[in-house]
């Protein structure tokens, strides 16, 4: 009676009482707030295509504003700390709880005869929560708790008889019950340690010393052993927390309780012989956590105290405070799984990788043995991800890692290092050719058919490995080699395994050089542009120069085109070189006999690129240039970016008055689709279909046919490329292409020799 404010206290008594009460309550006042704002919205949500919404706009806005005050009241007790409260501070706070409860009444009462019985029942769900975070949160001021819970409770059963259903108001009913009883039991032994801790303060125990000296904010009870380290005067709370009768443990050892079962077998935890060891020394001690059993149940606990003694100074025991920190260690332990495995795998992530081969290498050198580390990369794994989509690429990766992980379970230890590349490490190698052996392996497993929502997937692998010491004395360069290892097998095409071999690093240093040699190659003047001729396939008339760029280095000499553009294009340097092609490609043409027109390439970074609609413009307006003379010729791969920017470009591009062409067509990612949707005005038909049709291979005659056919019904011309001898002429001209690119009608030839050309034909023409 006195927690409700019933009863009247001596002063002294009643002033920290209450004040004890509303400190109790208000440490739960963040949640409240949160709860209370989160339970509006969701209300809101619920109804809001069901009731009108003058309705829910004044409802919301009410039980927005009724927060206001419990706030307010809250800072000034936390101004005043807590001093000064009466009686009728308590009947205010029930009265401002009451009013909130009627507020929550509200939408059972008035808005929930609107939904139908499943919305009612979200609803009394909600309010369960609401109801159980007042009976927990609010049990130190019952009175407040006791008419909130009656105030709801009440509308909840009248929401339930409205819908008909007697079973479920009789359900609200018991459940109210339940938690006003509980709230109530909680309130009177809440009451209880109030009174104990008062009658202990002025005894001068040292409770709340000890509280203070070891962080009483997260002590949840308190614990007290003789000299022979047996437990006495055991709490309810501590035997609540043990899952055994006080009664039960009283005068046993604490070691023997907190061990538990394992105290037969003698296998203890670390952390219980650490505790030993400071109840032995009579050491005073801190936030020592030790995994409990509790009913059969791995616990943690964090256990403080301290050695107590008499007046005299005789050591009496210990006294100390204990806190259950399960969910912080499991979270703990938790941040530790992520922080080492993959989420999307569960394979080992890179940290735990680099960790597990520091391990391997620091074994190799001190047993001297070898360990090797191998480095892999999926193949085709990006063309997944572009046309069907993240969430399928995610899907493949899994598989990849369950079946690597299948094949390493025995000999290696595997892992994702992003992306699509993973890494195995071979902690001994016995055998040379043991890495051989699981490479092959390893590519023969991925490389084998998927099956991912309905799609059958094909992609490979191609593998990198180092071995140490011979090819690295730690872990990173180990990683280096076997990365280097792993581009070479990329470069040899793909689905193989290649060892390191020392003359890689000097690729690489090459590699290296000639990328920055690349930055500065437009200002020294060593790139240079050539122009080879497309010619009519019937009157043999020049049609058009294609611009094609070359580079002469001092050090590095003719450096082939597939070379340093795939170079630029990884070092972010093709923006910079197409913008100067086009320029001096587009002012060298302008020059030349009107029908005469000019063809360049475009990468896909290119096109990319959001400045190039732009850089067009003003390269055809300073050079003069008509648009219809220029031709940019595109390859299928761009249509394989993710989003519709390549389209978009293209047909700004069109929009211009630049013609396009679709480049190497038949060789990669074929579809109509690409044709339909932008407005190519010539498909090149790649040299490998011309020297195949000319050999009299059918397939390759088949596409040629095909593709002139498609190219007429659509209104675009052909050119062959790459057509070299009378033969091959003969052949894709009887076939049907109109324009013939090759060294059987001229190589690439400088711009001189351009001019040259242009002035032997207008003199035979004069």
């Amino acid at each position: 009676m006195a927690l409700m404010g019933f009863t009247a206290q001596p002063a002294a008594m009643a002033e920290s009482m209450i004040g004890a009460q509303f400190r109790a309550v208000d440490r739960m006042v963040a949640v409240r707030i949160l709860l209370a704002v989160v339970s509006i919205a969701f209300v809101l949500l619920l109804y809001w295509s069901l009731a009108p919404l003058w309705m829910l706009a004044g409802w919301s806005l009410v039980s927005t504003i009724s927060i206001v005050p419990p706030i307010r009241a809250w800072r000034v007790r936390r101004q005043r700390n807590y001093e000064g409260l009466r009686r009728r501070d308590l009947a205010r706070h029930a009265i401002g709880l009451l009013m909130q409860g009627l507020l929550w009444a509200g939408p059972m009462i008035l808005i929930a005869p609107m939904g139908d019985v499943a919305h009612a029942a979200a609803l009394w769900t909600m309010t369960t929560c609401l109801i159980a975070a007042v009976a927990m949160g609010f049990f130190p001021t019952p009175l407040a708790a006791v008419l909130f819970l009656v105030a709801v409770s009440g509308g909840a059963m009248a929401m339930m008889l409205r819908t008909g259903s007697g079973e479920l108001a009789a359900t609200v009913a018991s459940f109210a019950m339940l938690m006003l009883i509980a709230s109530l039991r909680q309130a009177r032994g809440f009451g209880r340690q109030i009174v104990t801790d008062s009658q202990l303060a002025e005894k001068r125990e040292t409770v709340s010393m000890l509280l203070r000296e070891y962080d009483d904010s997260r002590a949840d009870w308190l614990w007290r052993t003789d000299n022979a380290r047996r437990l006495t005067d055991v709490t309810p709370q501590f035997a609540r927390m043990m899952g055994i009768d006080a009664d039960a443990i009283e005068g046993q050892s604490v070691l023997q309780v907190l061990a538990g079962s394992s105290w037969s077998s003698g296998e203890f935890d670390p952390a219980l012989r650490t505790l030993a060891e400071r109840l032995k020394a009579r050491e005073a001690f801190a936030n020592l956590v030790l995994p409990v059993e509790v009913d059969g149940t791995r616990r943690w606990w964090e256990l403080s105290a301290s050695p107590r003694t008499d007046e005299r100074g005789v050591f009496m025991g210990f006294h100390g405070v204990g806190s259950d920190v399960t969910v912080q260690q499991e979270s703990a332990a938790r941040i530790a799984q992520l922080a080492k495995f993959d989420t999307l795998t569960t394979l080992p992530n890179r940290l735990h990788l680099t960790e597990a081969l520091e391990e391997a290498v620091a074994g190799m050198v001190r047993w001297q043995t070898r360990s090797a580390f191998l480095m892999i990369d999926l193949d085709r794994f990006k063309s997944v991800n572009d046309t069907l989509g993240h969430h399928i690429g995610d899907r493949l990766l899994a598989q990849v890692a369950e079946r690597l992980r299948a094949v390493c379970a025995r000999t290696a230890f595997c892992g994702r290092l992003g992306g699509d590349e993973f890494a195995v490490i071979i902690p001994e190698v016995d055998d040379p050719a043991q890495v051989e052996r699981l490479a092959v392996a390893i590519i023969a497993r991925l490389s084998q058919p998927y099956e991912v929502d309905h799609h059958m997937l094909f992609i490979g692998a191609s593998i990198g490995s180092a071995t140490g010491p011979r090819d690295g004395r730690n872990a990173e360069a180990l990683i280096r080699s076997a990365d280097l290892a792993m581009y070479r097998a990329k470069d040899e095409g793909g689905g193989k395994h290649f060892a390191y071999v020392p003359t890689l690093h000097a690729d690489a240093e090459v590699r290296r050089k000639m990328e920055l040699a690349l930055r500065g190659a437009i200002e020294r003047g060593e790139m240079r542009l050539e122009y080879q001729p497309v010619v009519d396939a019937h009157s043999g008339e020049l049609a058009s120069f294609e611009s094609l760029l070359r580079w002469n280095h001092p050090e590095f000499g003719e450096v082939p085109p597939a070379k340093f553009i795939r170079l630029a294009e990884e070092a972010r340097l093709i923006g910079e070189l197409g913008a100067w092609v086009l320029r001096v490609a587009c002012a060298e043409a302008a020059s030349w006999p009107v029908p005469v027109g000019l063809s360049l390439n475009l990468s896909p970074e290119q096109l990319c690129d959001q400045t190039i609609i732009e850089t067009l413009k003003d390269v055809l307006a300073t050079t003069g240039l008509p648009p219809e003379r220029l031709e940019l010729e595109v390859t299928e791969s761009i249509f394989m970016r993710e989003g519709g920017d390549a389209v978009r470009r293209l047909e700004e591009i069109t929009a211009l008055g630049v013609q396009l062409a679709l480049d190497d067509f038949g060789t990669g990612y074929s579809s109509l689709g690409y044709l339909s949707r932008t407005r190519f005005r010539t498909i090149k038909i790649d040299r490998s279909f011309v020297t195949g049709a000319a050999l009299g291979k059918p397939e390759c005659v088949a596409i040629i046919t095909a593709v002139v056919a498609l190219a007429k019904s659509l209104g675009m011309q052909t050119t062959a490329e790459g057509v070299e001898t009378e033969k091959e002429f003969d052949t894709v001209r009887d076939i049907g292409c109109g324009r013939i690119q090759g060294y059987y009608f001229g190589r690439s030839m400088k711009t001189e020799d351009v001019h040259r050309l242009f002035d032997r034909h207008r003199h035979q023409a004069a």
